[in-house]
């Protein structure tokens, strides 16, 4: 285990020298495993054999089609749609705005996939809207931080597809368990305004009433887009098509519905391939290093001693998912998202397999609590990228408004973790 430690250890140094994440880990991860075998061939060949499976992984091929998918929508003009649809029948409401913004926070990160990218798209298109009504800075970006965490849960989501390649987990399975609490996110973030506006009415005022034939209308709209999104996820609950079909289903259903809305020219074409190779390429390289990184500390017996210590304190499995949350909790405050669970699923899942709970039910828990870490300060990733699209915005302002919610994701967590059915209900159905 000490090999592991001191292998932590110089990742966080490379960290703290601003080293980018995917170098450190391939780095920590081909060194360390040559100074566990003494045999630099033995390291290289490791390295190499690892970046050339994964890379000829058909699997893999689901992460670059769910982001080409998510940029086509996100360039079609969906989420200025989407506001206006669930405006037109929560925004006449007290704090009906902001309830409007998580709704259409939902519903457009379950196309995009991107906590970061829904978080600035939606700052565009619901702060001026909220501010023009009166909604006071802390609730109307707060709203949109913690909409804009429920893209990396609510299916198709690439933090579940990179969890499944880490832990050889079915990917329908964890679309499929990924549904339900991505909904209850949804559900609970609502009342979390609630809360807001049950202290302090003036935060949210009343917006104008809209008449049903423009609520019809702008549901009409985004029709096309629920369309695809009911395709694609149905698709695979259904076994119509495997994740990857799926994925080539909805980049091409994407592209139709850009040029139907007429957002789609050549220069934006490009500009969506360029943004969608970039993007690809960044997530390889840490998932490719991530691998090498999980390679060295399974060859230093980490997961394996640390199941036996946890044995060896003879506490409940219950006590050691407290803990590892607890972990995962602390972590958010000080970690990016991505890295933390390219860094800690391999550590954890072994311990929470011999400990005889579901994969799949563990996956979501740990996506809904870094839902969490995006918003938990100091870090707080959505946080920071609001402030960079509405820099007249403190982040002080955003952190405490973002509390209820933070506390209503906790107590998401905290169902998902005392009802597993709530997670492994709609997988069950599968079989």
């Amino acid at each position: 285990m000490i090999e592991s430690l001191y292998g932590f250890a110089a990742l966080l140094a490379l960290a703290f020298l601003r080293v980018p994440l995917a170098f450190a880990m391939g780095i920590v991860g081909t060194l360390g495993f040559y100074f566990l075998t003494g045999n630099p061939m033995a390291a290289e060949s490791m390295a190499a054999r690892r970046v050339v499976d994964t890379a000829m992984d058909y699997g893999l091929s689901v992460i670059p089609l769910f982001i080409l998918m998510g940029n086509f929508v996100s360039h079609a003009g969906l989420s200025d749609a989407l506001f206006r649809a669930s405006n037109g029948f929560l925004g006449h409401r007290k704090g009906g705005q902001a309830m409007a913004t998580i709704v259409a926070c939902g519903g457009f990160s379950a196309i995009c996939g991107s906590s970061l990218a829904t978080a600035a798209t939606m700052g565009r298109v619901a702060m001026p809207q909220m501010r023009k009504y009166g909604y006071k800075d802390s609730l109307a970006s707060a709203s949109i931080a913690a909409g804009g965490t429920l893209g990396i849960l609510i299916p198709p989501s690439v933090m579940l597809v990179i969890y499944g390649i880490l832990t050889e987990t079915s990917i329908r399975e964890l679309f499929a368990a990924g549904f339900i609490p991505g909904m209850l996110g949804i559900l609970l973030y609502l009342a979390a305004v609630k809360w807001v506006m049950w202290r302090d009415p003036s935060a949210g005022p009343a917006g104008e009433v809209v008449p049903w034939r423009e609520r019809w209308a702008a549901l009409k709209s985004v029709g096309s887009t629920l369309a695809l999104f009911v395709l694609v996820i149905g698709g695979i609950y259904l076994g119509v098509f495997t994740p990857t079909e799926a994925a080539g289903i909805g980049a091409m259903g994407a592209f139709v519905i850009a040029l139907l809305r007429r957002a789609l020219t050549f220069s934006l074409l490009l500009e969506v391939l360029r943004d969608t190779v970039r993007t690809t390429a960044m997530l390889f390289a840490v998932v490719l290093t991530a691998l090498i990184f999980a390679n060295f500390i399974n060859r230093a017996g980490l997961p394996n001693d640390l199941l036996a210590f946890v044995n060896g304190l003879q506490l409940s499995p219950f006590l050691v998912i407290l803990v590892i949350l607890a972990i995962y909790v602390a972590l958010g405050c000080v970690f990016e998202s991505m890295s933390m669970l390219l860094l800690t699923v391999p550590v954890f899942f072994p311990v929470v397999a011999g400990l005889g709970f579901d994969l799949v039910w563990f996956g979501i828990l740990v996506v809904i609590v870094i839902e969490i870490s995006l918003i938990t300060p100091p870090v707080g990733m959505n946080v920071f990228v609001l402030r960079a699209v509405l820099p007249d915005v403190t982040t002080g302002t955003i952190f405490r408004g973002v509390t209820p919610f933070w506390v209503a994701g906790m107590v998401r967590a905290l169902l998902v973790l005392v009802f597993p059915g709530i997670v492994l209900f709609l997988p069950r159905l599968l079989y």
